[in-house]
């Protein structure tokens, strides 16, 4: 499940058309003229025109796009196409661009019915029925069109007052797939797929979900088992035996205990969580059965927040021991190499 951040949109589905598309949709509703972007008085994009002046009289006018690339969008309208950006990065986009296909079918469909209803008797559509139709559907269509932050708290809040579902986890997206109207779509009313072909995709996907947070959750139990605790014991070891010496001889010796006591705690931390992670992941390879969706439920409610809860341990870990000890590049490191 992509979640916003890094150019990632958010699990808000909602379209950016950009300020031109927006304007023809709102004049067709509205049944006015459009607006003439060239003209100062007329101008409501908020860039300023169509042409951007660099003020630098060396170089020639720049025509300027009246659209956004708006990479926080999950839909964005880039002049001539539609970007879709909601698939994750080692997802095949085949089985979501199917599906969006699929929508686009159905909603053709749909105008063509609402068409037909609209000229009645008439052998063709006359211009004020096809716009009579455009009209309820730019209406119908309004709620998704989002032209503003995807990431902002005021967008899920205004989200929600639009009626627009906040999925914030895989597996409750994948209930969606097989909700009554979304099968119906899918099977019946377009169908792309036999029941037993959707029903199929649904139970690989939880199972795929389950087991990729069951390796992420293993292989970060090897990470702090064999690497993390043992480094922090070490420097835990060394500081003592430096504490001791130095006691030894009458040197005070309280810099290192202080630092001794300082990561004790830590590494305590560090420790209960991985037990947790343990428990968590083994309590999830033992109640595996046939429910695929209960499954990866599970996956998401107890494995994943255990595996956020060590990697929280682990990293308030990294800045308390020393870089001798620690067995992997630190943050800090990576940083100062780029």
């Amino acid at each position: 499940h992509r979640l916003g951040a890094q150019e990632a949109p958010p699990g808000i589905i909602s379209a950016f058309l950009g300020d031109q598309l927006t304007e023809v949709l709102d004049a067709i509703e509205e049944d006015r003229p459009l607006k003439n972007f060239s003209v100062p008085q007329f101008q409501s994009i908020k860039v300023g025109g169509t042409v951007l002046d660099v003020k630098v009289a060396a170089l020639p006018s720049i025509a300027r796009d009246l659209t956004d690339r708006n990479r926080t969008s999950p839909f964005a309208f880039t002049g001539n196409k539609f970007e879709f950006r909601a698939v994750g990065s080692k997802q095949s986009p085949s089985f979501p661009v199917t599906v969006l296909n699929c929508a686009v079918t159905a909603a053709v469909h749909e105008i063509t019915d609402a068409l037909r209803a609209q000229m009645g008797s008439k052998p063709r559509p006359s211009d004020e029925d096809k716009l009579a139709v455009i009209r309820r559907f730019i209406a119908l269509t309004k709620s998704v069109r989002f032209e503003g932050d995807n990431y902002s708290a005021e967008w899920v809040a205004e989200a929600a007052r639009r009626g627009l579902p906040n999925i914030k986890s895989a597996p409750e997206a994948f209930n969606y797939l097989i909700a009554d109207k979304h099968k119906q779509m899918l099977t019946e009313d377009i169908g792309i797929f036999s029941e037993g072909e959707l029903l199929s995709r649904y139970h690989i996907l939880n199972e795929r979900y389950a087991k990729d947070v069951v390796i992420e959750a293993e292989t970060l139990q090897t990470i702090v088992g064999q690497q993390i605790l043992p480094a922090a014991m070490e420097y835990r070891k060394a500081l003592a035996e430096s504490a001791a010496a130095l006691k030894a001889v009458g040197v005070e010796a309280s810099p290192e205990i202080d630092t001794l006591n300082q990561l004790t705690p830590l590494t305590k931390d560090l420790q209960a969580a991985f037990a947790a992670l343990q428990a968590a992941t083994r309590e999830l390879l033992e109640e595996e059965g046939d429910d695929a969706n209960a499954h990866a439920q599970a996956a998401h409610d107890h494995v994943a927040p255990a595996i956020a809860r060590a990697r929280d341990a682990a990293d308030a870990l990294e800045t308390a021991v020393a870089d001798k000890f620690w067995p992997l590049p630190k943050y800090t490191e990576l940083l100062l190499t780029i």
